[in-house]
């Protein structure tokens, strides 16, 4: 297999898909890879409450933007897994898939984050599955992860899945701090973990939640009592005891999970020997956080950038979505750990921008390019879930020192 496109699109989430509408509808001839069984990508496992009160379903967001992308006609080819890139003699780009090889003028990689783990006793054991696993089981497979859970690790990703799981009828025992290790890092302090809780205040479900919250972002003494006076047996949220100062020590079982082993903590986080208590359950979810999945952007030489409020490494790249590699472009998790929707702003500039760069028939202007940019800061700013603090003077700092 040998064909060629003027732009190869590797993982069809929303930034893919987003991509392939804009560039399609300029008139260039777009492929779009993907190595799951159907597009769509993290968007498939969504379903929350926004705040005025209407309802965000990721599923039927992908579907809109499958059928505007082939509308446009892009080419969509699922369960394709690239496992390299490399640029041409001919200046374009060659692509090595499972199914082949293909070449583009341009490649834009959307391949999304992945998950983090955090690692404990038993964490092997069958019923141990990460957050993001038991989202797409519940949502996208329609398949009960189990009876009676809990999760290990607080963070937004694990409150915004902890709600759909309590939709698809799952009962969740406690949400509980993870050990504390090298790895971990601050995800098993409670200080830490209390401040990262109030960043996401609009995911609260109640007024009285979402008040309190907002309160206490603006007070560390408020920060600190609130800490203080913290129950040990957690408090409920959506009927689940949100356990601050406890945290996992050992999942046992014989042949798969039968319960947690969790403990009280000091304010730093350390077990307090003799405050072991057994918690049963036969499926455990761990929710380590994410990262950017861009092996491919350093298979195909990219430079990176460590920046922890992005998520990690990332690849560098400029506001109009180009990396330093001419025709190498990136957008969505990759460049850094944000919403969907901020990721659907980025595949629109990446699109524009390849189809300006590429000299379409129906090439946008500049002035609409500038706009497309504009709406990715405005979408951050309206975001309901964001994962790291300071992501957008980040992003601008990360912008101010790459030039194009």
């Amino acid at each position: 297999m040998n064909q060629t496109y003027d732009l190869i699109i590797v993982g069809a989430g929303p930034a893919g898909l987003a991509a392939a509408c804009c560039a399609s509808q300029a008139g260039l001839k777009v492929l779009l890879l993907d190595e799951f069984m159907k597009p769509g990508g993290r968007l498939l496992g969504q379903l929350h409450q926004e705040p005025g009160g209407a309802w965000w379903n990721g599923i039927r967001e992908a579907e809109l933007l499958v059928l505007e992308a082939r509308e446009a006609g892009a080419d969509i080819e699922t369960g394709v897994s690239v496992s390299g890139l490399e640029r041409s003699s001919d200046n374009g780009w060659t692509i090595w898939t499972v199914r082949g090889c293909y070449r583009a003028s341009f490649v834009l990689l959307a391949t999304g984050a992945a998950e983090s783990a955090n690692p404990l006793p038993g964490w092997t054991l069958p019923g141990v599955m990460s957050i993001g696993a038991a989202q797409v089981m519940t949502n996208v497979q329609r398949v009960r992860v189990g009876n009676r859970g809990v999760v290990i690790g607080m963070n937004v990703l694990a409150m915004a899945i902890m709600s759909e799981l309590r939709l698809a009828g799952i009962d969740l025992a406690a949400i509980v701090l993870p050990p504390g290790n090298a790895l971990n890092g601050t995800s098993s302090h409670p200080a830490a973990v209390l401040d990262s809780l109030l960043r996401f205040a609009d995911l609260a479900p109640n007024a009285m939640f979402k008040y309190g919250a907002r309160v206490m972002q603006q007070s560390s003494l408020l920060r600190e009592l609130a800490l203080t006076l913290y129950p040990k047996q957690g408090m409920r949220m959506l009927n689940v005891p949100l356990q601050l100062r406890r945290c996992a020590v050992e999942i046992v079982g014989r042949e798969a999970v039968q319960g947690v082993i969790v403990a009280d903590v000091t304010s730093q986080g350390e077990p307090i020997p003799g405050s072991e208590r057994f918690i049963e359950a036969d499926f455990v979810c761990i929710a380590g956080g994410l990262y950017p999945l861009a092996e491919l952007a350093a298979v195909a030489g990219c430079p990176f950038r460590y920046v922890p409020e992005l998520g990690g490494h990332v690849p560098v790249h400029y506001e109009n979505m180009q990396t330093p590699l001419p025709g190498l472009y990136v957008a969505g998790n990759i460049t850094g750990v944000e919403s969907a929707k901020v990721a659907i702003a980025q595949g629109k500039v990446a699109g524009l921008s390849i189809a300006i760069s590429a000299a379409a028939v129906k090439a946008p202007s500049e002035v609409e390019l500038l706009g497309a940019m504009e709406q990715v800061k405005q979408t951050r700013r309206e975001a309901l879930i964001q994962f790291h603090p300071d992501i957008a003077s980040s992003r601008a700092k990360l912008y101010e020192s790459e030039v194009v």
